[in-house]
């Protein structure tokens, strides 16, 4: 097989690419932001002054920032980008437009996909970094319409996680915050009986999704679920066995 380089591209093999926000925080392993997370290769990119502040605000002028990033990351290669905040969704419809491989940039990308799997009376739950930030415009960005059945529950009040993830003051408890997520997921359930699959919306959940499946035995999904979905529709593996 003969192989030919890429004009530009020095290294190979990274499919996916993650925009980072510009950040103090501890990415353990399940995090977005570490690598031994996944079972291949990926790249990361840090939006340089692109803040956790910036994006609760919904500061649009980082727009030409997101696209300068991801247009990098294709030059090296990558097949397809996501992020590190399910509230990016803000850009979803801009970066698609503007950048030539596929943007996933939303955990929230997966609600109506979820919903789909459930009956017309039952919800979709999304426990989320903060529920005043979630609202129907972001929403509404990601896919998320009126129609769709949502129970939506943030953690602005979990101290631990709040600290870690929001006023990033750079330390992360770990069994802490699994306490407190496992406590939320619980508590959403047992307030609201049709909630049938929960989505955890923050890039930092992905770690203790396992713990709350085992608390609610529901499907729990997440950023790692839908960057591993969308890794397997760009890296395709020939099937090998017998009959």
């Amino acid at each position: 097989m003969i192989y030919e380089a890429r004009k530009g591209q020095v290294s190979y093999g990274e499919a996916i690419g993650i925009l980072l926000l510009d950040t103090f925080a501890p990415f353990i392993p399940g995090d977005v932001g570490n690598a031994t997370t996944y079972s291949f290769p990926v790249r990361f990119r840090k939006v340089e002054g692109f803040s956790v502040t910036r994006l609760f605000n919904k500061d649009r002028t980082v727009l030409d920032s997101l696209v300068e990033a991801c247009q990098e990351l294709v030059s090296e290669g990558v097949k397809a980008i996501t992020g590190d905040c399910g509230y990016m969704a803000l850009f979803q419809k801009e970066l698609a437009e503007r950048v030539e491989v596929p943007i996933f940039l939303s955990s929230l990308l997966q609600v109506p996909f979820i919903s789909n799997m459930l009956s017309e009376d039952e919800k979709v739950g999304i426990i989320c970094a903060d529920s005043r930030i979630l609202d129907s415009d972001l929403l509404e960005a990601a896919g998320v319409h009126a129609s769709i059945p949502i129970c939506v529950s943030g953690l602005e009040n979990k101290e631990n996680f709040y600290k870690a993830a929001i006023e990033e003051v750079g330390t992360l408890d770990a069994k802490q915050i699994e306490k407190e997520v496992v406590s939320a997921a619980k508590q959403m359930v047992e307030n609201n009986p049709m909630v049938k699959a929960i989505l955890l919306e923050c890039s930092m959940l992905p770690p203790y999704a396992a713990s709350v499946q085992e608390a609610i035995n529901l499907p729990v999904f997440d950023y790692i679920t839908m960057i591993n979905y969308v890794y397997s529709s760009v890296v395709k593996k020939r099937f090998e066995g017998y009959m």
